[in-house]
């Protein structure tokens, strides 16, 4: 495949089960070819770790679209590719738990790869392998905690390591949406680290 969907959500509170914002970069034939980002109405409360961490109050989120309205829109560009995210179980699980508690029926299971983890074998040197220490290394800009940030950050870092395929060949696994956690398949590898 050549095609992958980087993407990065935040959440309003230590549940994680809701999008306060998310942020989207599809990269088409090793260049970014769109990118999208959105706040999100979680619906639910916000704790203060949480705003104090990304920036997002619950008025500036209340006048976002919900996840179920912002679904239709974000839905094509997610589809078709390997999903990446940097600590990729974290935003597919909370991605998961949206699509389960809006009733969106989606993909059972997808493809992804972990930006971290793909990091720790390419750059095993690092002290270690948070998404703004790996981007002052490739010197990437970066604004985090802020999806549409965190998401250009991730492609980019996808990008920019020179053994990318070869690193996602051994990372490349599947996550089963309903059941919430990676899952063995015969058509994807588990990262061997």
């Amino acid at each position: 495949m050549s095609r992958y969907i980087a993407f990065d959500v935040e959440t309003p509170n230590h549940r994680n089960d809701r999008m306060s914002a998310i942020g989207i970069s599809v990269i088409e034939d090793g260049v970014i070819r769109a990118e999208f980002s959105s706040l999100i109405d979680p619906e639910t409360y916000f704790d203060s770790f949480n705003i104090a961490l990304t920036g997002i109050t619950p008025e500036a989120a209340a006048a976002a679209p919900t996840f179920e309205e912002l679904w239709p829109r974000i839905r094509p560009m997610m589809e078709d590719g390997i999903l990446l995210a940097h600590n990729a179980p974290f935003d597919l699980s909370v991605l998961g738990k949206c699509l389960q508690a809006y009733g969106i029926s989606w993909h059972r299971q997808v493809p992804y790869a972990c930006t971290c983890r793909m990091a720790r074998r390419c750059c095993p040197e690092l002290v270690n392998h948070k998404l703004d220490t790996l981007c002052r290394h490739y010197e990437i800009p970066l604004q985090h905690h802020a999806a549409g940030s965190d998401s250009h950050a991730c492609a980019q870092l996808f990008l920019s390591m020179g053994a990318g395929e070869k690193a996602l060949d051994a990372c490349l696994r599947s996550y089963d949406l309903l059941l919430l956690c990676t899952r063995s398949s015969p058509d994807f590898h588990r990262c061997r680290r």
